[in-house]
């Protein structure tokens, strides 16, 4: 069975909590009329944790993006998907709070 793909729309927090904003390179394909996300999106987390330390999440890189689906060559990302929040010392998941249910991959 496959899981949701990804798109802008998605809720994706960072490991202390804060939201990941997605910025698409191809918003070729849609999915509920936002871009769906791939590997080589923009994944910038808003996070502020705390604000003096250093201590933050800069982006989300994804290890184990869909096998089976590519939007523009690139692997789609799904709601299974595994990822780390990198900058932060150690780094940690990110997670998806909610996807678009309609579009399924593997």
């Amino acid at each position: 069975m496959g899981a949701p793909l990804l798109h802008v729309g998605a809720t994706v927090l960072c490991l202390h909590g804060f939201p990941v904003l997605i910025t698409p390179g191809s918003p070729r394909v849609l999915l509920s009329g936002m871009p769906a996300a791939t590997v080589a999106d923009a994944w910038l987390p808003a996070c502020t944790n705390p604000p003096s330390s250093g201590n933050k999440c800069t982006t989300v890189q994804w290890l184990a993006p869909a096998l089976r689906v590519r939007i523009g060559q690139m692997p789609a990302v799904l709601q299974t998907s595994a990822g780390l929040c990198v900058g932060t010392a150690p780094p940690g998941p990110p997670t998806v709070a909610s996807a678009q249910p309609r579009v399924l991959g593997t």
